[in-house]
């Protein structure tokens, strides 16, 4: 199968903004869900939990950010992007600055575009990994009102332990609007994922308290066989049942109660 085979069934699409200019991928209808990527890229793991949020009743926008569309992981690839994205591209911030990527004045107006077309209460936003914290700094667009933190691994470094590529300000615009408009951030990473240390989850809870929710799982809830250490939550080490699953199961109640489309929110 080709790689770009996958993304078969979306309409795919060049949005401009500013500087920047990326393909993004759309399927579904009802409210808009952005899904942001992690390294390698916009891969076939990603591209499936797209779909289910798709079936839940959403429309899914996939920006690709880096890497090739529709291709799978593979440790090479992986590890080329990781290098590029870290020391070449300039859209993007590794290191603890106090400062969010560059990029995300491009998400936000992809944010405001989705919301525009799709209507709704708002748009959900979901980052993985290299993009975790995204959807946290997104949080200054007003439209953004259901943010995910999925193994949110940058910044980088032991300086970063207890950051996330945030700046101070934006964190501070995602707490005053918490609590005036009554939403919360869902966070999700396995324990000893070294990618994630345990001081960034322990600043989330200590700055927006309630509003914060941790799913913190076992390393020997994930997939096995992949290689890997336990790490991609709703990719590479979402195993078929049990834990993981009903992280995955939980974030998308999380988006359909935010935006409307559930009067409550179900039991993770």
């Amino acid at each position: 199968m080709a790689d770009i085979d996958v993304l078969k069934d979306y309409e795919r699409f060049t949005f401009a903004d500013g500087p920047h200019t990326r393909e993004v991928f759309r399927r579904g209808t009802g409210p808009a869900v952005i899904i942001m990527h992690e390294i390698p890229g916009l891969h076939p793991l990603v591209v499936a939990y797209a779909d289910r949020v798709a079936a839940a009743g959403m429309t899914v926008f996939l920006p690709s950010l880096f890497g090739s569309p529709g291709k799978p992981v593979s440790t090479g690839y992986a590890l080329g992007q990781m290098v590029m994205n870290i020391c070449i591209r300039r859209e993007f911030n590794a290191w603890a600055n106090g400062k969010s990527s560059i990029i995300v004045d491009w998400l936000r107006a992809l944010a405001r575009k989705a919301h525009a077309e799709c209507g709704g209460p708002g748009v959900g936003a979901l980052g993985m990994c290299f993009t975790g914290g995204f959807a946290l700094a997104m949080m200054t667009e007003p439209s953004v009102i259901a943010p995910v933190l999925s193994q949110p691994s940058l910044p980088l470094g032991k300086k970063g332990a207890r950051t996330i590529d945030s700046s101070p300000a934006e964190i501070r615009c995602a707490k005053r609007r918490f609590e005036d408009e009554d939403l919360s951030l869902l966070g999700l990473a396995f324990h000893g994922d070294r990618f994630v240390p345990p001081g960034r989850f322990q600043m989330l809870k200590e700055t927006f308290g309630d509003r914060f929710e941790a799913i913190e799982l076992n390393p020997e809830d994930g997939a096995r066989g992949t290689g890997m250490p336990p790490h991609s939550v709703l990719t590479i080490h979402l195993a078929g049942s049990g834990p993981t699953k009903a992280a995955e199961a939980r974030t998308i109640a999380f988006f359909r109660q935010r935006l409307g489309l559930d009067s409550t929110a179900p039991e993770a």
